[in-house]
């Protein structure tokens, strides 16, 4: 066990998980994260709205809006109080309710952390759901325009886990394990794999399936990806993440990994149920065609 000590990587002294401090307010990493990936979301799902090629494809059917940009900055806020919300109460709920149900007040001190992936989640669907609903929007498409952006704040929020030095991986002796703060044994950096597999490879293999394939021909195809995607690797990660203390397994599952699974299989589901339906287009607000047209005519 030393040896594996001596041959781990020390967490970097000179990286703080405070951003900068002035006066009695700290600006921290993990807040950037949030701020950031939901502006890099919403920036992307902008562009993504905007590419008419990809929508289409031959003998497709119009059908339903697409959501411009108005649109999509409401949709942006209704997912960060969805995030905010649904993350916190899935954590107290999914995680932690005993004591919280115990020391009730505990709900309001977020500053001591506390937020599920999982709640934050379902936040994001009842978001999602509330915007098709209230601006006559397909469900699907609105639900994969959410799917191929999330992975972006995703994979930075997982960073600024690896920041903090929180949710660190089982003790190991591989090459590249790191000694965090608190510990004295070499530990898997699980952080950075859930940032690569959960922010990047996500991110990659649904740009390259929406720009390449024209999933978003088909309503739900990216949202089921998404799903299966993150469903699996999050349940393979958890093998060599530390489970919390205190927080018992679902038989040979960790809670994560149970978590995890449903989305996986409803996402398979997702998938099928949407490769078996005709490809559909969309047609972009009258409002965007009348911008548009004033700006050809201006240009002419």
């Amino acid at each position: 066990m030393m040896l594996n000590f001596f041959r781990a990587i020390p967490f970097p002294s000179w990286l703080s998980d405070t951003l900068f401090t002035l006066g009695p307010l700290s600006v921290k990493w993990y807040g950037i994260a949030y701020i950031v990936g939901l502006f890099g979301a919403y920036f992307y799902a902008r562009r993504t709205s905007a590419n008419k090629t990809i929508w289409q494809a031959a003998g497709a059917k119009k059908n339903g809006l697409i959501p411009n940009k108005r649109m999509l900055e409401d949709f942006m806020f209704f997912c960060l109080i969805g995030i905010i919300v649904g993350g916190r109460i899935g954590f107290i709920i999914l995680y932690d309710l005993g004591n919280y149900i115990s020391d009730p007040i505990r709900i309001f001190k977020v500053w001591q952390g506390g937020m599920s992936f999982h709640g934050g989640f379902l936040g994001v669907v009842v978001a999602t759901i509330y915007m098709a609903r209230s601006r006559k929007i397909p469900l699907m498409r609105m639900a994969d325009l959410a799917a191929i952006s999330a992975p972006i704040g995703i994979g930075l929020v997982r960073l600024a886990n690896f920041v903090n030095q929180e949710l660190y991986g089982r003790v190991t002796d591989v090459p590249w394990a790191f000694i965090f703060k608190g510990n004295w044994e070499a530990r898997h950096p699980s952080q950075l794999y859930e940032a690569f597999l959960e922010g990047v490879v996500i991110f990659c293999v649904l740009w390259l399936a929406t720009r390449k394939f024209k999933i978003l021909t088909k309503p739900g195809i990216a949202t089921g990806l998404f799903l299966v995607m993150y469903g699996l690797f999050r349940f393979l990660v958890e093998f060599v993440r530390e489970p919390d203390v205190g927080r018992e397994q679902f038989g040979l599952l960790t809670r994560g990994q149970a978590y995890s699974l449903p989305m996986l299989i409803i996402g398979i589901l997702v998938v099928v149920w949407a490769m078996k339906r005709s490809a559909l287009a969309p047609e972009w607000p009258q409002e965007d065609i009348k911008q548009e047209e004033k700006k050809a005519d201006a240009d002419a």
